[in-house]
């Protein structure tokens, strides 16, 4: 079964330190989902028209439990703490199997 995957950039993050509601709620979640992270906030090399932003990587053991995890209801009260402004382009992708 191919595995999903959540993945995120942020390409407007003006204040990092708001995303700590959002953090001590996702982080719980996710992993109550199944969710292990496999990137957040680490160095990026941008090509193209990439951005040098904030991006996270989450990682379930398939695509399904991936959306079920996003649609969850720990997850959404998680969405509830993104402070405003904060832009994001967030997907959920299956992997190849």
């Amino acid at each position: 079964m191919a595995k999903g995957y959540w993945v995120s950039v942020y390409p407007a993050t003006s204040a990092p330190e708001g995303l700590t509601a959002y953090d001590k709620l996702a982080g719980p979640a996710v992993r109550a989902a199944g969710g292990r992270v496999l990137s957040r906030g680490s160095r990026v090399v941008a090509h193209e028209a990439g951005i040098t932003q904030r991006v996270v990587v989450v990682e379930f053991d398939s695509f399904e439990q991936a959306v079920a995890a996003y649609e969850s209801e720990a997850y959404q009260k998680a969405l509830v703490a993104l402070p405003d402004g904060f832009e994001r382009d967030f997907r959920i992708t299956e992997g190849i199997d």
